[in-house]
Parts: structure tokens; sequence; C-alpha cells
């Protein structure tokens, strides 16, 4: 690494942050990006590297949050994005590559028959949930207490909040941002995540009025805590007995496999919420189901049902760099960053043994997480179990030349190999010991 070290209030980043603070509401335009002291701004990309607007590279275990799976600025992709610009940006009806991209995700997932498209996992969400009511009938739906599902008010509630102690009650459908009107909470039911007895009795007990589950078969905290095959077969068990939908929020779990990622636990989803890697870098969503179960957005012949709108819905560019991305993700690929996400995490296993610290490492597929749990000094407890990374190891990453997410979370692209692994492994080692 090159440059000022973080933090340095002297920085391009800095002052950046100070000038964006004065037209951005807390700088910028993402809570997720928010970080004390300040937010590292970045001017370019390639492959696995990233570079600061102070000349720093970094290798970048953040990747966009998961969405981009092959690193910055794939030849492919870039071509393909350039192919289209050349033709046109924006149209106001359809063009071939959204057909191209529907007609490959559809022939990789058994229950894709059709697909919707729009601008963002939440967008997804949120019409995942509205297909769900719309086709259903009911009005509520069911969600796993402190699950992320993007920004949409319904699958929002009960985020960031402490776990239910279920000896006093069970979880209370309560609100994450201010504002968040009590009828919005009223159709929602929480449930205990990973709880398949208490589940279970929720689930039974409101089951008439639900339209659907909505859950994330990558698990909690971008796939660092999965879900169990009994947890995922309780809610099949569940949408027999309540004739419900489940809606599976695959906007981050996509990338865990070729055929997607329920196909992992051999159940099938009525409603699949897409995003992140579809988008080969740009702003993506898509809901994809049975036709029967799509027909809602179908108003061909009359009024739809479900009326979706939206001036960049299947956007001619997003939908040429999504389908160059996901040509790219054959099977083999899939295979290749997962069990690069498997030595990850055995090298880091290995790294956690020799340090007097309690630490574990977490994830699954191409995403690893370290969650140090050891109440040393420096260590502030997380709600919902996890461990606050202890006070300055984010920079100390920094200043190695990587950088994760927070939570010590990293993202494989396919742009990553074998000999990323030692060099990770020294910092993180060197990183525990001095603490």
């Amino acid at each position: 690494m090159s440059g000022n070290n973080y933090p340095d209030l002297e920085s391009k980043s800095y002052q950046f942050n100070m000038r964006g603070r004065k037209v951005l509401p807390g700088g910028g335009s993402r809570s997720s990006i928010q970080s004390s002291p300040y937010t590292i701004y970045f001017k370019s990309g390639m492959g696995k590297h990233i570079v600061d607007v102070d000349g720093n590279a970094l290798i970048d275990f953040n990747n966009n949050y998961t969405s981009l799976i092959h690193g910055h600025c794939n030849p492919h992709v870039v071509e393909a994005v350039s192919r289209q610009i050349n033709k046109g940006s924006a149209f106001s009806f359809g063009s071939e590559p959204e057909i191209q991209l529907a007609e490959l995700l559809c022939g990789r997932v058994q229950c894709f028959e059709q697909i919707r498209f729009m601008n963002s996992g939440t967008e997804a969400v949120m019409n995942g949930i509205k297909v769900a009511r719309a086709f259903t009938g009911r009005p509520k739906i069911a969600k796993c207490e402190n699950a992320y599902h993007g920004s949409y008010a319904a699958a929002e509630a009960s985020l960031a909040v402490e776990p239910t102690d279920l000896s006093r009650g069970d979880p209370v459908s309560k609100a994450y941002s201010d504002g968040t009107p009590q009828g919005v909470l009223d159709d929602v039911v929480v449930i205990p995540f990973n709880d398949v007895t208490n589940s279970r009795r929720i689930l039974n007990q409101h089951g008439a009025e639900l339209a659907g589950i909505l859950f994330d078969p990558f698990g909690a905290g971008m796939g660092r805590f999965p879900p169990s095959q009994a947890f995922i077969n309780l809610l099949d068990e569940m949408r027999s007995a309540h004739n419900l939908m489940l809606i599976s929020d695959e906007v981050i779990a996509f990338r865990a496999d070729y055929h997607g990622c329920m196909s992992q636990f051999g159940v099938t989803a009525d409603i699949t919420c897409l995003g992140k890697i579809i988008g080969g870098g740009y702003p993506v969503g898509a809901v994809a189901g049975s036709t029967d179960v799509m027909s809602v957005f179908d108003g061909k012949d009359r009024k739809a049902r479900l009326p979706h709108g939206g001036t960049f819905n299947a956007n001619p560019v997003t939908m040429a760099a999504g389908l160059a991305s996901m040509e790219l993700m054959t099977p083999e690929a899939f295979k290749y960053i997962n069990q690069l996400g498997d030595s990850f995490r055995s090298a880091i296993q290995d790294v956690l043994g020799q340090v007097n610290i309690k630490a574990n490492v977490v994830g699954q597929g191409s995403v690893f997480a370290i969650d140090i749990v050891d109440p040393i000094p420096g260590a502030t407890p997380m709600k919902r179990g996890a461990t606050r990374l202890i006070e300055g190891i984010e920079a100390d990453f920094i200043n190695a030349g990587y950088f994760l997410s927070a939570g010590l979370h990293g993202t494989i692209s396919t742009d990553m190999d074998d000999s990323d692994i030692a060099p990770f492994c020294d910092v993180l080692h060197k990183n525990l010991k001095s603490l």
C-alpha cells in the first residue's frame, strides 16, 4: 500500500467527506458505507484491486457488498457494456438483452419460468412481497428476526433489535426506521431464525393470514450464519399446511450455486428475489417464479393484479452487463469460488489456532467472516450475539492493503486465487497478535 495511512485527516478521502456532508446526508447515499472516523472514497478498480482518491491500492474483499462476482472492470463485461452503450443506454420499450438474460436465468433454475426485472434488491424484495399478497389475497408476511432484506418498510421490521427472550414471549414486529406506520408493523409476523419449534408454533398461529414467508437461504449477515436444513424444511411444511408462499431472498444468496441457493436444500421457492451478481456491476433487481405466480404482473388483456412500472426496469446496459457476467458464471466458476472460500476459511482457522484470542471463522460458499468472541479490552458485544470488531483492526487491514466489509467479512471474486490466501492470513495473524 502506498500513500497516507488510514485514518489521516489530511487525506483527500477526509476532505471529500467534509465536502460531501454539505450536500449529502451523512456525506453519501448509503447508510451501509458510513464508517468512523470517515469513509474512504475510491477512484478506480481493476480486477481484485481498488484504488482510493489518495492513490492507495487495496485488494477488494467487499466487492460492492457481494455484487462484483468477477471483481472490477471484467473485460467481457466491459466489452458488452461498451457495445450496448454505443447502441443506446435507455429505451422506453424492451430490448433483446432483457430476453437473453431472462432466458439464461430461467434456463438455470427449475422453478424460474418467468422473471421480472427492476433496479435493486430492495425493489425485488418489495415486489416479491407484493406478488405474494396479490396472488393469495392475504395481507401479512412472516420474516426472521434481525434478517436484513433491503429498505422496504415491511422487510425492515425487527431489524437490528435485541434478540427476543422467548421465555418472556414471542417476537414483536418493531420499527427499524423512524416514521414506520404501525399498520405496516401489524402486517409482519416475526419468527426466531433457525428455531424450528418456536417458529412452527408462531407460524401455525398466524398461518391463515399469511401471504408468504420471507427468508434468506444464505442466512444472517451476508451468509455468516446459514439456516439449517430443518429450518428450511419447516418453512416448506408451513407452506403446505397454510397454503402460503415461500419468498426466497437470493439477492446475495444467488452466488451460492449455479442453480440458485435453494437447490442446495432440495426445496423450491414460490417467489425468488434477485439482484447483485445478475447485474454485472450495474443496478439490478428481479423477481422470478412460475408462470402462474408471475401472471400477477401480466396486464396485456386486462389491468394487472400487480401493475409494475419503472423508467429503468430492464435497462439495456444493465441487461447486457448482467448477461455477460452470468455467462462467465458456469458451473465450474461457481465451484471455483466456493472451493476458494473453503480454502480461505481453513487457512483463517489455522491462524485463529495460533493466537491467544477466542475467535471463529464463519461463512459459506464464497464468503467468509471472522467473529472475535473473547471479551478482551476493546471488544464491545454486538446485538444478535455477534461481536463488534476490536477498535482499530479494520484500519489495520486497510493500511495493510485489504478492504473488507464491516465485521471482518470477505467476499471472494473469480479474479482471486490461492496465492491470495497466505498474504491475507499473514496480515490477519499480525493484526490479531497486536491485540
